[in-house]
């Protein structure tokens, strides 16, 4: 699988044009109770070296046993990948020292991954599309983490993360830019979170991302020498990094030199990469199969199963909101953009009456933009989705006008919910919607103006003043649109 073809910014530089050529390792966190190997607990933020078992700290004689869920896991994420789904597959043992790591080796899979080639198709600005090869995807353990500003003259050890199960997720040399690598990292992160299998938090470290970045002059077809800048977690300094980096190795070339091929960190307070050490080779690690774990191996039967109970991904969900819903490309790309946006959306769209383009414009901008100046995410909306949605009936069946359910929805937010019909009738904002009421005022106003209604009678485009005079007397409570065609008929517009 290679990528479609589909137009990228190519680097303008003093000896012509360069073309940038990336590919990530993607490490995700596996979402599960317990480790890859053992029974402690995943829970994030617990004291250092709480959640720590034997078997993670390496003590003589402790055995690694498999965790099943997390294979489920890693199994499904292939299937939403598109990906070929290995019934065997084998661990192997990376063998490096590091002082968060008291094994003296990691348990990861080298040539016989779970998982082999899949996809990721991107939607770029401009309604372009992009399909980014999947490589493989394997399961390993993650290292624990080393603390430096604990003391002045030690460094510390929270074995709390070590033995978490980690799925790399490796694509192909595809991307172009890095516009289409943030769109590859915020797509994937999307596809994780709607199977459940990672919860996509960069903050927390349980989505990281190795970039590897080399530039070629247009129109060449041989790879350059690559970089790899480690543990990215975030996809605006991921964009910034391959920026940076790849200006650096354009410089470098130009004015005679070569690229080392070495692994890199980004410093975001400078905006710019740095050497950190020589890239390892393969080789360097002294991979071999793990003598404590068999092969790993599973029937197609369980995998049909898995993909049997796969939830709608966002494509399918997006589709949908398109051919289903009627919404536009951007709206229902930005609702399937995180399964708990989508769930909110549907609650609202499926109340009776409720137009979706409505909830749509109600979701992506009154509660986004509160969402937004209040620092929230979805799920600690003050208003919630089944709430939203009885608003929108009450506009639906005319029982407000849509300024009013502004003025609703503003009271909901700053109490922290409430039942709109309550805060409706508190506000005293019900549309007069009593034929013989609003009847009574245009009769009224007729009579009182009889010069003006002969100028709408010749001038229909002057019935605007006789709306805006009934709303007036009916204190902004009637329909105007049903004042509007009521007017059109005694006037015999």
């Amino acid at each position: 699988m290679t990528a479609s073809a589909a137009p990228h910014k190519l680097i303008k530089s003093a000896t012509g044009d360069w073309e940038v050529v990336i590919g990530m390792e993607v490490h995700a966190q596996v979402t599960s109770n317990a480790k890859l190997f053992s029974g402690a607990s995943t829970a994030f933020g617990g004291e250092p070296n709480s959640h720590v078992s034997l078997v993670d700290a390496a003590m003589p004689g402790m055995l690694p046993v498999i965790n099943e869920e997390c294979v489920r896991q890693a199994v499904r994420t292939g299937l939403g990948l598109n990906a070929q789904v290995n019934l065997r597959s084998v661990f192997d043992r990376k063998n490096y020292f590091y002082p968060d790591s008291p094994q003296g080796y990691q348990i990861s899979q080298y040539k016989s991954p779970i998982v082999g080639e899949g996809e990721v198709v991107l939607e770029l600005d401009g309604g372009r599309s992009v399909t980014i090869g999947i490589e493989r995807l394997h399961l390993e353990q993650d290292a624990g983490k080393l603390l430096h500003d604990q003391s002045p003259t030690m460094s510390y050890v929270d074995l709390n993360r070590c033995g978490v199960a980690l799925m790399e997720i490796v694509s192909k040399p595809d991307i172009r830019d890095a516009e289409q690598a943030k769109a590859y990292v915020t797509k994937l992160r999307s596809i994780l979170r709607y199977l459940g299998t990672c919860d996509g938090d960069m903050e927390k470290g349980s989505l990281r991302a190795d970039v590897n970045v080399s530039v070629r002059r247009h129109g060449e077809t041989t790879l350059g020498t690559r970089c790899e800048i480690k543990n990215m977690n975030s996809i605006n300094f991921i964009g910034q990094a391959i920026e940076y980096e790849a200006r650096r190795q354009i410089e470098i070339i130009e004015d005679g030199g070569s690229i080392d091929q070495e692994t890199r960190l980004f410093d975001p307070n400078k905006g710019e990469t740095r050497s950190m050490r020589s890239k390892e080779e393969a080789h360097d690690y002294r991979y071999f199969p793990d003598p404590d774990l068999l092969p790993l191996e599973f029937s197609q039967a369980f995998v049909d199963e898995l993909k049997a109970q796969l939830p709608e991904l966002p494509d399918e969900k997006k589709s949908k909101y398109i051919n289903k819903y009627g919404l536009t490309p951007y709206d229902a790309s930005v609702l399937v953009a995180h399964p708990d946006i989508a769930t909110f959306f549907e609650v609202v769209a499926e109340h009776e009456g409720v137009n979706a383009k409505t909830a749509a414009n109600w979701v992506i901008n009154e509660l986004f933009g509160r969402l937004n100046k209040d620092g929230l995410d979805i799920k600690d909306s003050r208003v919630k989705d089944w709430q939203l949605g009885s608003l929108l009936m009450a506009i639906a069946t005319d029982t407000i006008s849509t300024s009013s359910a502004k003025m609703v929805f503003d009271v909901m937010w700053k109490e922290g919910g409430g039942e709109p019909g309550e805060i409706i009738e508190r506000l005293g904002v019900r549309q007069v919607t009593d034929r013989s009421q609003v009847q009574v005022q245009i009769d009224v106003l007729c009579l009182q103006n009889p010069e003006k209604v002969e100028q709408a009678k010749a001038k229909p485009q002057m019935l605007g003043w006789f709306v805006g005079q009934v709303m007036k007397r009916l204190g902004g409570k009637a329909n105007p649109q049903l004042v509007s065609d009521m007017l059109k008929e005694k006037l015999g517009i």
